[in-house]
């Protein structure tokens, strides 16, 4: 079987990007191409056609390669908890929880075979794998239980591609570092290096390059631009580094970035909107009036929410709606939004009962049972019977109660689709939740729903027809393949 293994000399070194334009480059070449990554830790994740849980991103790398993302492509996934601990999703199901010590100690075994039968599986669908590392492959305090770099590309004889971010500056170092603390059988497999994020001119650059080949005796097979991400990256500290053109942006929209912030990849669809402003405020942050507040998924949700009542941006988000301000909440913001939130068993590590926001009539148990399904429904409001798609994923069991004296499903609130057990809307729809990502990646739905702000701040109407984001992103992935495909020389790598 044909394999590629990117690997990076930090995180957030471009191996994500790599990846991903390489499934499409390869699959427009006529391969059937599927996206690997053995172990990624991240908060991002996808829901698959048969109901498994993965890494966001490989989902989209899938579709960069034209393909449906299955949990053999993520076969190991972790989500921390903020507590020195993370959730273990194993093959698309969550196992359970475990420390970074006891992972790293006692899961090695069932990680690798986890791995290699993966890898398996995916060899009798697929003519080619872009595998993908994390982190660096020369921790060297962990390579002896590295499940994902080197070990990976050593059991593919895996052609491998070293990725230097060379805008944190040291990339020659970084590189050169690397490939010192590889062993001979992993540094013989890297056939390429590729600088990232590039701001200047190739010349300058070129003395450099020409060191680099001589000492190393590997190719410098590319060197790659500031691109615009074509995908989503796998933690929220790239949401710092966001700063997309909003010069025309007539709506404000306030991101609520909780300390264990999920599936933030929820947001992008909005992100493209070129008439809409997305900020992402901490707790410790003045809220200000924007058009409305999202209160996005977490992984922790009683965690969470302890965390805006300490800091006050729980109750400067009742005040914001008090005055007219729109909220809407994803799944675990959603369970905020209601009367309480319980962990009877101590799921989330936080046993007990816990008071909510108080905006909605709900109430929510954390439950041992994990919900994740792709959904199909449509819509009750903003716009009656558009169709929508999203999926489910979260842990929670929540029912509709009675709230200050009105009887559950009372006239102040609705059912904001025709799956009643998706989400809820006020009649004033200044109060929307919903358990459903992926809402916004419905065109006309995202479009219906900002008019309704823009409507509130006596702006016309933006068209509704408009095709979903999918199609958008089939275009970025399309430009990112063509970016990469310019600057980079694929053919070290698909030499036999």
């Amino acid at each position: 079987m044909k394999a590629i293994m990117v690997v990076g000399t930090t995180s957030h070194a471009g191996k994500s990007l790599v990846t991903t334009a390489l499934c499409r480059i390869l699959s427009r070449r006529g391969w059937r191409v599927a996206p690997f990554k053995g172990q990624n830790m991240a908060l991002n994740a996808y829901v698959t056609n048969a109901g498994a849980e993965i890494g966001y991103a490989q989902a989209v790398q899938a579709w960069a390669a034209k393909v449906s993302p299955i949990a053999e492509m993520n076969p190991i996934l972790l989500k921390p908890q903020g507590d020195m601990s993370s959730q273990v999703v194993l093959r698309g199901r969550p196992v359970g929880r475990i420390s970074s010590q006891e992972y790293y100690e006692r899961f090695f075994d069932t990680g690798w075979q986890a791995i290699q039968e993966s890898l398996a599986r995916l060899e009798q669908e697929f003519d080619f794998l872009v595998c993908e590392g994390a982190g660096s492959p020369a921790e060297v305090n962990l390579k002896h239980r590295d499940l994902t770099n080197m070990r990976v590309a050593k059991h593919l004889n895996a052609p491998t591609v070293l990725v230097a971010d060379i805008d944190r500056g040291g990339v020659f170092a970084h590189i050169i570092g690397t490939l010192e603390l590889l062993d001979p059988d992993e540094r013989s497999l890297i056939k390429g290096i590729v600088i990232n994020k590039f701001r200047g001119q190739r010349e300058l650059l070129q003395s450099g390059i020409d060191w680099l080949e001589e000492r190393t005796g590997i190719p410098v097979i590319g060197v790659l631009p500031m691109l615009d991400q074509a995908f989503p990256a796998e933690d929220s500290l790239s949401l710092l580094d966001r700063s997309p053109d909003n010069s025309s942006a007539e709506l404000t929209i306030a991101v609520i970035r909780l300390p264990h912030i999920s599936n933030f990849t929820d947001f992008d669809p909005l992100e493209s909107e070129s008439s809409v402003k997305l900020r992402y405020v901490s707790p410790k942050e003045d809220l200000g009036y924007p058009d409305a507040v999202i209160l996005p998924g977490t992984k922790t949700t009683i965690a969470d929410m302890i965390a805006l009542q300490k800091t006050g941006m729980a109750e400067a988000i009742k005040n914001y709606v008090t005055a007219g301000g729109t909220l809407l909440g994803i799944c675990g913001g959603f369970q905020m939004m209601g009367e309480y939130l319980a962990d009877p068993e101590g799921i989330e590590g936080q046993d007990g009962r816990y008071k909510g926001l108080q905006l909605v009539p709900i109430r929510t148990v954390i439950t041992t049972r994990k919900i994740a399904r792709q959904r199909d429904t449509s819509s009750q409001y903003p716009q009656m019977g558009l169709p929508i798609s999203g999926y489910e994923l979260h842990q929670g069991r929540t029912q509709l109660v009675s709230l200050e004296g009105e009887e559950a499903g009372s006239a102040k609130f609705d059912f904001l689709f025709e799956d009643k057990s998706l989400g809820i809307v006020d009649t004033r729809q200044a109060l929307w939740g919903t358990y459903l990502h992926g809402l916004f990646d419905n065109g006309p739905w995202r479009r219906s729903w900002l008019n309704c702000l823009r409507q509130q701040r006596g702006l016309g109407s933006l068209p509704t027809g408009v095709a979903n984001y999918r199609e958008q992103r089939e275009m970025m992935l399309d430009g990112l393949a063509d970016a990469v495909e310019k600057h980079i020389d694929v053919a070290p790598l698909l030499k036999p």
